[in-house]
């Protein structure tokens, strides 16, 4: 599996921007695909999941009614589209692959094998 995140930039508080993670190398069967974040100085945390359906699974609390997760299955690009970005967004964004059935919550670190490169998001007050 390999997995290519885009769209990260600079962008002024209350802006947007939409990450692209371009997914290719699956083999057939269930899986998730996540977006997770890390501020220097922090752990990495997740922030969205996707299944294979194209059904968001859940987003963390923080981004809630803010930033969109979708799949868009012809091209095999996950998006996360990210309004009213704050400066506590700024943070490096992965996008993250695990095979099975869906699990519920947060999406978690540890259950996820296949990770892109990241990109970079900064938000300036």
């Amino acid at each position: 599996v390999q997995l290519v995140e885009s769209g990260g930039g600079l962008v002024q508080s209350g802006g947007s921007l939409r990450l692209s993670c371009a997914a290719s190398g699956f083999t057939f069967g269930e899986y998730s695909i996540a977006w997770f974040r890390q501020a220097p100085g922090k752990e990495r945390e997740g922030v969205s999941c996707i299944n294979s359906r194209g059904e968001a699974i859940e987003y963390a609390d923080f981004v809630k009614g803010r930033f969109i997760i979708s799949y868009d299955n012809a091209k095999n690009t996950v998006y996360l589209q990210m309004n009213n970005l704050k400066p506590e967004d700024t943070a490096v964004y992965y996008c993250a692959q695990t095979y099975g059935p869906d699990m519920p919550g947060r999406p978690l670190e540890a259950f996820y094998t296949s990770w892109g490169q990241g990109t970079q998001v900064t938000v300036s007050s």
